[in-house]
């Protein structure tokens, strides 16, 4: 296929997604937005490989700069995982990561300008500008790995699965524990599963409204 007719593939698949969808309906909106919640306590029911895999799938498809994809994800699942884990949580982290099916490390490539010649060919040049300019390289992989580490929930969430995500962990000793010899580090946890709803002890917390937060200038 020539570049020309590829771009207008493309243009078209956009135009029939936009022909066959205007907006999600409030249906989808509850179950990713408005009445998901950040849970701590799980259900038995277990997440299958396929689940994890279509995770990925999904949230692959989530914009970044320069399409450089620096997140990476371990699935933590095995109980000898677990019990690895384990030591790097804070006291109030352990029993809910332990009872959840998988939790989900979320960690940054800070070497993901190594694959600029495949993710991003029009621009192959790039690769010697991240590569040659370290602080500017962490910060750009970090914030772009975080937000993967959003779509990564949201996409969890649309596909049917509850979510809790927490900061509350020693990277350091996660890094040496599952990361050592890479160039991944931790950024944060996200445990995954069915929730047990008996794990909810109160009503959503207050959000912002619009004009308290946001400005149109």
């Amino acid at each position: 296929m020539s570049e020309e007719e590829a771009l207008a593939t493309a243009r078209a698949r956009i135009d029939d997604v936009r022909a066959r969808i205007d907006r999600v309906d409030d249906n989808v909106l509850d179950l990713i937005f408005r009445e998901a919640r950040s849970h701590n306590w799980w259900t038995d029911r277990d997440v299958s490989g396929d689940q994890l895999r279509e995770i990925w799938d999904v949230m692959k498809y989530g914009t970044t700069s320069a399409n450089t994809l620096p997140a990476r994800i371990l699935f933590i699942r095995s109980k000898q995982a677990k019990d690895k884990l384990a030591p790097c949580l804070n006291p109030t982290n352990v029993d809910k990561t332990m009872l959840a099916p998988v939790t989900a490390l979320i960690a940054t490539d800070f070497n993901y300008f190594e694959n600029f010649e495949k993710l991003y060919p029009p621009r192959p040049e790039m690769k010697e500008r991240h590569a040659s300019n370290p602080n500017f390289a962490a910060a750009f992989g970090l914030q772009q790995g975080t937000l993967q580490g959003a779509y990564f929930i949201i996409a969890a969430r649309a596909l049917g699965l509850d979510c809790g995500a927490m900061g509350g962990f020693d990277t350091a000793k996660a890094d040496e524990a599952f990361l050592a010899g890479t160039s991944w580090k931790s950024n944060f946890l996200c445990n995954i599963g069915y929730a047990d709803l008996s794990g909810i002890k109160g009503p959503r917390l207050y959000r912002y409204d619009f004009d308290e937060v946001c400005k149109v200038i």
